[in-house]
């Protein structure tokens, strides 16, 4: 027998709450553009995620990572073959590495998203590929969707893209429905699977996009040591970029543009071949 499946039950924001998502996703994007500048060689990831809890408790707002399922820390910091929920600790940032910082802010009980990676000195030229396919996977989704078109345009768009470059799109990890929770319907996958040609981005509906592209195979290992780390299974690099989103009745709405980060259409570049 088939299964059935079902439209997931994504909450449909009113005007008001729409204005609570816009204030979360421009205190998130404050935040990173404050810590942007303070990830450099050097710098541990500790230290990081101690400069991102006390900005976000100075003004008011709560870090949603802090306490989640267990979760010890205010951000995530993920290194190199570190796809994703990487623990702040003691490493120091290295020249040639690549960091994702991924913060969530709370605020007035509603959720700010987004996530960079970043280039630490001069990197390798494969390192620099795959974060530049990551971004522009990233914006081509965005692109792409449409008042109550199927989730799946994202997950279509992505793989497309990211396998015409020769990199792969993980699939264990996904986005997610925002707003007072962490975490809600419609699930975002990042490939096109039966659930999301299904589900649809109604106005009003708040989301993640938040591609990860591995730089080999797709295939991730948790480290069961920590059992948040999340690494590539061949040490490969990967990359990753997110936004809030929010659907309008006119397309959609990026809720967490920064002033001072990269904009669409942004090359990376290591220092001695900029200008």
């Amino acid at each position: 027998m088939s299964e059935m499946l079902k439209q997931s039950k994504s909450i449909i924001l009113t005007g008001a709450q729409r204005e609570k998502m816009r204030a979360a996703g421009r205190a998130n994007a404050a935040l990173l553009d404050f810590i942007r500048p303070k990830v450099v060689a050097g710098v541990t990831t500790d230290q990081i995620d101690r400069w991102i809890y006390q900005w976000t408790m100075d003004h008011g707002y709560r870090p949603a990572t802090l306490g989640y399922q267990g979760y010890s820390k205010s951000c995530c910091t993920s290194i190199n073959d570190v796809i994703c929920h990487g623990i702040p600790g003691p490493y120091e940032l290295r020249d040639g590495d690549i960091v994702n910082i991924d913060v969530t802010t709370i605020v007035d009980g509603w959720h700010g998203d987004q996530s960079e990676t970043v280039l630490i000195g001069s990197v390798s030229d494969e390192k620099i590929a795959v974060t530049q396919c990551a971004f522009d996977c990233l914006w081509l989704a965005i692109d792409a969707i449409t008042p109550g078109c199927p989730v799946s345009v994202i997950g279509e768009t992505i793989v497309a893209e990211a396998h015409r470059r020769g990199f792969s799109v993980v699939r264990e990890y996904v986005g997610h429905g925002l707003g007072r929770s962490f975490h809600q319907d419609p699930s975002i996958p990042h490939f096109p699977n039966r659930q999301s040609r299904v589900d649809r981005l109604f106005p009003g509906v708040t989301f993640t996009i938040e591609p990860m592209i591995n730089a080999g195979s797709r295939f991730t290992r948790l480290d069961k040591g920590d059992g948040w780390t999340v690494r590539t299974k061949d040490g490969k690099p990967s990359a990753q970029f997110e936004h809030s989103v929010l659907m309008t009745e006119d397309g959609p709405e990026i809720l967490t543009p920064t002033e001072h980060g990269p904009k669409k259409g942004h090359i990376f570049s290591n220092p001695s071949n900029v200008g």
